[in-house]
């Protein structure tokens, strides 16, 4: 990543902002209609460990952003770049009893509309004394 940064010019960086803020500003005219936008948090079930391996010398720059972004956890990436609020809840379950985490994404600094309904949620559904079969300790 380290050399594909050195390799952009300045044209193409310029380039890179510009559409991170037009991404972002598109955002802040969806959430003038919306209060709360609920998406997956990944893309799939977590992958066994040493999959997501970021010295993998088979994938280029490029191959690594796409493997993660594309495959995994294709929702994040764009809510990194508008800087939208967001907080992932367990709220689901898989059939081996492993979280599902379920993404709310809020308006730009509207933190407290996440965390209300977080809080609401976990009345709702309590997740604390869930654990999957497999816990790192």
């Amino acid at each position: 990543m380290i050399e594909y940064g050195r390799s952009l010019t300045a044209v193409q960086l310029l380039d890179g902002l510009g559409d991170a803020n037009a991404v972002g500003r598109a955002f802040g005219t969806f959430f003038e209609g919306v209060d709360v936008l609920l998406i997956p948090s990944v893309a799939q079930l977590p992958w066994e460990l040493g999959l997501l391996d970021q010295d993998d010398a088979s994938l280029d720059a490029d191959g690594w952003v796409r493997k993660l972004f594309g495959f995994y956890s294709p929702f994040t990436a764009m809510i990194n770049i508008t800087g939208q609020p967001t907080i992932s809840l367990p709220l689901a379950w898989s059939e081996s009893g492993l979280p599902i985490g379920i993404q709310l994404v809020g308006r730009y600094g509207d933190e407290a509309t996440l965390l209300r309904l977080a809080a609401q949620l976990e009345q709702r559904f309590p997740w604390a004394d869930r654990l999957p079969g497999v816990v790192a300790g």
